[in-house]
């Protein structure tokens, strides 16, 4: 797959995540009702702080304050993005498969999307909390750059309900499928993941120029 391929793969899962993203952000606010499309899917406004699932690092580290907590984890993201980045341009370079590329490419874009939001929108948006947010107002926005939060919007509560109570230690409780509230770039980076554990050989099969122009000598010479 070639690099040119590979950009606008990057480039239209970029524009679809931040144009959703942004839409959401300049037309909810925080405390609006959930808006149903599909008895399984409706759109629902949250704001992640932390890391997936809502969990920030101040959880597990106590030690550490929720600012820089929330400044460590952007820098790491940084640091990971810029890591598959290079990733990325060595597989492509060294003309891996086209699963590998795609499926690195997407996680990418992902990682990339979410990364967006954690830099910029604290400084380009207004709060969210009672009100729908402004972008660029005047006096500046809801955080500093690098403690923006990530603007999720995708739920798909497919069902809830109460456990059977034969079921050993969570029988009878109250349990809901699927909780988390995600987005676009959540898609992608979960989707990359999911091929290459699905279709680890495929990805991940050797698949050289030398293996090529071997196969074309044999078939000149027979």
């Amino acid at each position: 797959m070639s690099l040119k391929k590979v950009s606008i793969i990057i480039i239209i899962i970029l524009l679809i995540d931040q144009i959703s993203k942004i839409y959401i952000k300049t037309n909810f606010s925080l405390v609006d009702r959930p808006i149903q499309i599909l008895s399984w899917f409706e759109i629902v406004f949250v704001e992640n702080d932390g890391m997936a699932w809502g969990a920030k690092l101040s959880d597990f580290f106590t030690f550490i304050s929720d600012k820089s907590a929330k400044l460590i984890l952007t820098l790491f993201r940084i640091v990971a993005v810029t890591a598959i980045g290079f990733w990325l341009v060595d597989v492509i370079k060294k003309e891996k498969s086209k699963t590998l590329i795609f499926a690195i490419a997407i996680i990418f874009a992902g990682a990339l999307g979410n990364i967006i939001d954690s830099v910029f929108y604290g400084i380009l948006f207004g709060d969210s909390t009672f009100e729908v947010a402004t972008f660029l107002p005047e006096g500046g926005g809801y955080a500093e750059v690098f403690h923006g939060k990530v603007v999720d919007m995708l739920h798909f509560p497919i069902w809830s309900g109460r456990l059977p109570g034969w079921l050993p230690l969570i029988g009878g409780k109250s349990f809901s499928f699927f909780d988390p509230v995600f987005n676009v770039a959540d898609v992608a980076i979960s989707t990359g993941i999911g091929i290459l554990i699905v279709f680890n050989k495929k990805a991940f099969k050797e698949s050289s120029k030398s293996e090529i122009s071997h196969s074309e000598l044999h078939n000149n010479l027979a």
